[in-house]
């Protein structure tokens, strides 16, 4: 059964021209998305929690403004949910997890503030796979097909745009939980370069690999919201200072001189018949654009999954120690299994793992010395059944539904470039197939406009 909803899938330009022609108002526009909650969000459940009367109130006031022509920019007015990881003043920050349920946030996290500024209505919070330690999101349930999941952690937010409930989401991303569930539900999902938006006020599930981003209906609206995101901050070890550069700028350039590297192992193994063919009639998009298609091999890509799960389970562990020892019935029992196993690991196994990293930077440092993006599949398959654990290859190999969903966008993670998550079509039951561009740090100007392409 899908809910998929018709044209409320508006634009942040096409509501912005709606602002300011007068023919619709934050208020107007607000209304029209509780009424999609009330309708879609029983059966979805994208939000872990709403907050309608404080938005209603923001949306009148950006209302006001507006009318008086105090337009803050395309974000006035313009309802976003945030994943339940990340801090909104007033609102319970709990990830999901019964651990935190109570824990309200005094203060907006700096990416959150950096949204109000620029006029946002904050609808409410999304739903994460709890503490953003998986790939599903078992609470929210996929619009396209209800029997199905929506990808994960930032399954909430992906859901509930993909349902037309809201207009624009943030969420997090530590081995692909944007892009995954970006891919899985058919909206576009944008993981930043490590240290271009800042991760204070944000819960950490490792913090080597975490990024904050935007998940959206275009790239255009990915790249809006990425101009009120990034930013330095000094409360966060891994910001990094960059001049301000309008992301918007440039989207409907051409692809002349554009290197685009088409990997020729890795990551078109073990990848559904659909999903490569819709991946490989993107890629030849991108050449009629103007760019060239460059044949690669990309380097140590048997160490992919280990040193991304070396990393992740290490760091996710040490922060969680406390918790774990003192409520640990209260995690779900497949993150708590995987926080007691990270308990485990041996300090050496963790530094051979960083060690192994900065082998994988350099050598992708090399092999983008030849090339500018690289275009891959964003999952190698669309999305699973929600009590589904594997998938089956044709060589009748299988492969648990999490390390799938990871083994494409974690390396990422690992090299600490922008990637980016767009449709490519539907497979033959009518599900979203995601492709992957994968970039130069703090490119992402680049990045998107071969994104707007597709």
């Amino acid at each position: 059964m899908s809910i998929l909803a018709p044209a409320s899938s508006a634009s942040i330009t096409s509501i912005q021209q709606g602002f300011e022609s007068g023919q619709s108002t934050p208020q107007d526009l607000l209304e029209t998305y509780i009424e999609q909650i009330a309708s879609r969000e029983p059966d979805v459940s994208a939000f872990s929690s709403l907050e309608l009367e404080q938005a209603r109130t923001q949306a009148s006031r950006a209302t006001q403004e507006i009318i008086n022509g105090r337009s803050r920019g395309p974000l006035h007015g313009v309802p976003l949910g945030i994943k339940d990881m990340i801090d909104v003043a007033g609102m319970e920050t709990t990830a999901s997890s019964k651990v935190r349920r109570g824990r309200v946030a005094a203060t907006d996290a700096p990416v959150t503030a950096s949204l109000r500024a620029a006029g946002a209505v904050i609808l409410g919070k999304t739903h994460t796979h709890e503490f953003a330690y998986g790939l599903t999101t078992p609470s929210t349930r996929n619009p396209h097909d209800l029997q199905r999941v929506a990808g994960g952690s930032s399954g909430g937010s992906a859901a509930a745009l993909a349902s037309h409930m809201i207009a624009g989401a943030l969420g997090t991303d530590t081995g692909g939980s944007i892009r995954v569930p970006a891919s899985l539900t058919g909206v576009v999902g944008l993981k930043p370069s490590f240290g271009l938006v800042p991760r204070t006020g944000v819960i950490p599930l490792a913090w080597s690999l975490d990024h904050v981003g935007p998940l959206a209906h275009t790239v255009p609206d990915a790249a809006i919201l990425l101009n009120a995101m990034a930013g330095f901050d000094p409360l966060d070890p891994g910001s990094a200072r960059r001049e301000p550069v309008d992301y918007t700028a440039g989207l409907h350039r051409d692809l002349a001189g554009v290197r685009i590297g088409v990997p020729r192992n890795f990551f078109f193994d073990h990848v559904a018949q659909d999903v490569e063919s819709g991946v490989r009639a993107a890629i030849d998009t991108l050449a009629t654009h103007g760019a060239s298609l460059i044949p690669v091999d990309v380097p140590s890509t048997e160490l992919f999954h280990p040193v991304q799960w070396g990393l992740m389970v290490s760091e996710a562990s040490a922060y969680h120690a406390r918790d774990l020892r003192s409520d640990a019935d209260l995690y779900g029992d497949d993150v708590r299994i995987l926080l007691e196993a990270g308990d485990h690991m041996l300090a050496t196994d963790y530094i051979n793992a960083l060690r192994a990293r900065t082998k994988i930077i350099s050598e992708w440092n090399t092999l983008f010395g030849t090339i500018d993006l690289l275009a891959t599949p964003s999952t190698p398959q669309t999305a699973a059944l929600a009590d589904q654990d594997k998938f089956e290859w044709s060589d009748g190999t299988t492969e648990t539904v999490s390390d799938a969903y990871v083994r494409l966008a974690a390396p990422a993670n690992l090299t600490g470039r922008p990637a980016i998550s767009v449709p490519a079509g539907l497979d033959r039951t009518g599900l979203p197939v995601g492709f992957q561009l994968i970039g130069q740090p703090f490119q992402e100007d680049l990045l998107l406009r071969a994104a707007n392409k597709i």
